[in-house]
This record gives structure tokens, sequence and C-alpha cells, in this order.
């Protein structure tokens, strides 16, 4: 295992960030008066960031916002949120027993996200999962971002890691995407967030529980 490189996802795949983000966006919309937003709509869209969340939350029951009114929204959510970053969010059941074996067992282990580096690290500090991750990626790390694979060989070169010997598990279309422009191999978790099923975006391998990433990994790495 030792010269294994795992490269994680953050929201979605390590961490249910759905509660924590969700009240951010009900916040903003509170602050609108308008009413609020239901998980279901809401889940889908973490994956393609705080804009995109806002612009979900208020395009049927607002009219078109300027650029500037977005922009406004957009800070507000950002400070409430990383005020209240950890109140609801967890790790996902059986994501750090995994971590805890394979850090033991000498893999490298690294997250690559679209959260911005110093919001992701504050979210891990809380959770207590920064000591497994000698290595954090986020958007604004390197010169790009996911679905760029710069962003996940860049992180992989950090980790001190090799292209062959890595694998980067992620849950969403974005994530799938930047592992097969980076000719690396993915496995797609099923319980994060996505707005359509995994399996048309061929990942190499699925898995509905933590339980089982070891199994895939070792498949693929065979």
């Amino acid at each position: 295992m030792h010269d294994l490189t795992l490269v994680f996802d953050l929201d979605g795949t390590l961490v249910d960030t759905a509660p924590d983000l969700l009240a951010a966006a009900n916040h903003v919309l509170d602050h609108v008066g308008l009413p609020p937003i239901d998980d279901q709509t809401l889940r889908p869209c973490i994956g393609f960031g705080a804009r995109y969340m806002i612009a979900k939350a208020t395009e049927a029951a607002a009219p078109k916002l300027t650029q500037e009114e977005q922009d406004r929204l957009l800070e507000r959510f950002m400070d409430y949120y990383g005020a209240n970053i950890a109140v609801g969010s967890r790790p996902f059941e059986g994501a750090v027993a995994a971590l805890e074996r394979y850090q033991k067992a000498g893999t490298k282990l690294a997250v690559c996200t679209n959260k911005l580096e110093g919001l992701s690290r504050t979210l891990l500090d809380a959770l207590d999962l920064t000591r497994y991750f000698p290595v954090i990626a986020g958007r604004d790390t390197l010169s790009n971002c996911k679905p760029h694979p710069d962003h996940l060989l860049g992180t992989i070169e950090l980790a001190g890691g090799e292209k062959a010997r890595a694998i980067m598990i992620g849950d969403s279309k974005v994530d799938i995407a930047t592992a097969k422009a980076a000719g690396v191999p993915v496995i797609a978790v099923t319980f994060g967030y996505t707005d359509a099923p995994l399996q048309a975006f061929a990942p190499d391998a699925l898995i509905d529980h933590y339980r089982e990433l070891e199994p895939a990994v070792s498949a693929l790495m065979r």
C-alpha cells in the first residue's frame, strides 16, 4: 500500500455537508424574503458551487437577479457558511475507519475539491480529519480546478504519488470526468450529490458504502 495514492473529493464523498450548505442557502433566501428550499432540490446542486446553488434556489421564486445582487448573496452565503461550516456536517459512515486503515498501511491520502482550500481545511479541522491528509488541494490551490485534469494530477504530485498508482474517489460526474481526463481510475460513491445516475458516466467502480472501498481499490490496482 506504500506506493498507492488515494485522492478523495470532499463534499458528498468524505463528508455529508448538505445540512450546513442547505442552512446557508436558506439564510440567504430568508434575507431576500423567499421561502426556504428543500433538501431534495438542493443536494444535486452542491457539486456545482455556491453561486450555482444560490441561482437554483432563487430561480423559481424571484425575478432575475443582477450580477451585483448575485455577488452580494454569494458573499452573505459564504460568510454564514464559513461561520457554521460543521454544525450538521459529518463524515459518511465508514469513511473514518477506512482512512485509518489506509493511513496505517502507509497509503498516501489527499483531498482534491472544488471547495476553497481555506474552507476545506476549516471543515476538516472541525471534524478532526485533517490529520489523514498531508495534501488538501482546493479550487484555489493550483492554477486549475476540476474538471481540469491538472487539478487531480497536481494533487497526486503534491502527495508524492505517481499517476500509475493513484485512484480518485468522488461522487459526481465532475469527479469522474476529471479522473478520465487525467487517465486515473475513478471509484464513484452512490451516497453523494449527483444530478444524474453515476453509471451513465462510466466510473471504473461504484460503491454504496465505505466498507466496499478496499475491495474496489484492490480490484483496480490488480
